[in-house]
């Protein structure tokens, strides 16, 4: 959950638990490729304007694809765990499913989108 260029890991606590109660519903290992990033050392954090989930240690991306990635689509979707966002990249070789739980108070409006 460390950012890979700072080495710190700053995880909100709120968004562990959610992310705790899709791992128990999922009953799988999740490879988990981008979880913290530093807001000033990380390259995708340090280019933004406006910091992205990531930066809060609210988000995380998951690596899974085809059966496994509907699998995790469904629970989140048919389960409140807190998510409010998610981002599918689901052609190519680098497939994952972007949580996070940022609020449109917050100013990330809650949203599906696709990569």
């Amino acid at each position: 959950m460390k950012c890979r260029y700072s080495g710190i890991s700053a995880m909100d606590a709120g968004f562990m638990d959610c992310l705790t109660k899709l791992r128990e519903l999922y009953d799988k290992p999740m490879i988990i490729t981008s979880a913290y990033r530093d807001p000033n050392l990380h390259p995708i954090e340090a280019m933004k304007e406006k910091k992205g989930a990531h930066a809060y240690g609210r988000a995380v991306d998951i690596a899974v694809q085809g059966a496994d990635a509907l699998r995790v689509l469904q629970i989140v979707m048919s389960n409140d765990l807190g998510f409010t966002r998610v981002g599918i990249a689901q052609k190519g070789s680098g497939r994952f499913i972007h949580l996070d739980n940022m609020t449109e108070a917050e100013g990330f409006p809650q949203t599906i989108w696709s990569y």
